[in-house]
């Protein structure tokens, strides 16, 4: 591969951004996530200085395609920074969801950063080998150009901890086929790269390991000096790098069965049709049976509410809604309790409230709706675009 045009920093940096030479003076970004005893986590740092990089990109006409990935070769990204969050929800005052400013800080610099990927002006790749789930979903969804591996492990299994599918994972859920995005909100489950192309969550496949072939066929590519054509451009060099299609996964095999629990309006009666799956033969659906059984109650009846709402809203709206859900999370005690149990403590053995599905009711699941901020504040992403 061509001499980089800006060496890629060393050390601790916890992104890691080069430019690679490419014909006709024009340029390649890459953005790698250089976190890899936290499997690539995602912090508040590395979410500004993505924004930052991304912004000084977009507006660089020499410029013409952009690569995120991952260092480590286990994951692209795991999620977000739960240890900050945990101490920012021990250090705020009970109840207001206002008064945590680190989760404000946080999920607002996300929010705009995976808002600002859906609407990039250039294509963006995402290589999404290894392990991705919540925050690294976000980074993924809007990629125009989402590649999967053999490798890749992809879910968003929030429910474990007291969350939801957030990062516009619940605008992304909803748009799937009736009850599958139910299923992978309530489950975690984790999908391959053969669910992940059937139901459009990525766009090709690719042979496993660090991408510098591909990024070596893009600085070789002679670019159109009309950007419009660019997608097209980086379409033909995955045309020739692209792996063999895999075999259909689980998600894929158990499709019917799903719909037919997970597609029904009431959300008890979804529970307790995945429950039933707690013995099933298949050892995926078992897992998947039994990790909605120990996760938190609280957090399924959420996501049920949320994608409700965000199947009839645009991709701005769904940020600003799960802006407002995401702070009262960190308000109420499951979120808390679900990372303490996890990550903390480690025992495995969270105390959930509510602790049945039950108790999670459609009038209890209300005070995540309320605004978070205080009267006659604006909504911290009111500027968002459609």
């Amino acid at each position: 591969m061509s001499a980089t045009a800006m060496t890629e920093s060393a050390g601790q940096d916890p992104v890691l951004f080069r430019e690679i030479p490419a014909n006709g003076g024009r340029l390649i970004g890459v953005a790698t996530l250089n976190s890899p005893k936290t499997l690539n986590g995602l912090s508040l740092p590395m979410c500004r200085l993505l924004d930052a990089r991304l912004r000084a990109w977009a507006a660089d006409d020499r410029l013409v395609a952009i690569m995120l990935k991952g260092t480590g070769g286990k994951a692209f990204c795991a999620g977000g920074d739960l240890h900050a969050l945990y101490r920012a929800m021990l250090d705020s005052r009970a109840g207001d969801p206002w008064a945590n400013v680190p989760a404000r800080e946080f999920f607002e610099t996300e929010y705009r950063l995976d808002h600002l990927i859906h609407r990039y002006p250039k294509p963006v790749l995402c290589w999404a080998d290894g392990i991705v789930m919540g925050g690294g979903v976000g980074l993924m969804l809007g990629a125009s150009h989402r590649i999967v591996t053999g490798a890749t492990r992809f879910a968003m299994p929030e429910v474990t901890i007291g969350l939801y599918p957030d990062v516009a994972g619940t605008w992304m859920l909803s748009r799937l086929p009736r009850g599958i995005g139910t299923f992978l909100a309530f489950t975690g489950a984790q999908l391959g790269a053969g669910d992940c192309l059937h139901y459009g969550l990525a766009d090709r496949i690719c042979d496993a390991g660090e991408p510098d072939a591909l990024l070596a066929a893009l600085a070789d590519v002679d670019w159109a000096a009309d950007p419009v054509r660019h997608a097209a451009q980086v379409d033909a060099v995955l045309d020739a790098c692209q792996a063999p299609a895999p075999e259909p996964g689980p998600l894929q095999r158990h499709a019917d069965a799903i719909r037919q629990a997970c597609g029904r309006a009431d959300f008890l009666e979804i529970a307790a049709a995945i429950a039933v799956w707690k013995n099933d033969p298949d050892p995926w659906l078992a897992r998947a049976a039994a990790t909605f059984l120990a996760g938190s109650p609280g957090s399924a009846r959420l996501s049920h509410t949320l994608l409700a709402r965000a199947r009839h809203q645009s991709l701005a709206e769904t940020f600003r809604m799960e802006f407002t859900a995401s702070l009262h999370c960190c308000a109420e005690p499951d979120f808390r309790e679900g990372i303490r149990a996890l990550l903390i403590d480690k025992d495995r053995n969270p105390r959930w409230n509510p602790a049945t599905h039950e108790q999670a009711t459609a009038d209890w699941v209300q005070r995540f709706m309320a605004p978070a901020e205080p009267p006659g504040h604006p909504h911290p992403l009111a500027d968002l675009g459609a």
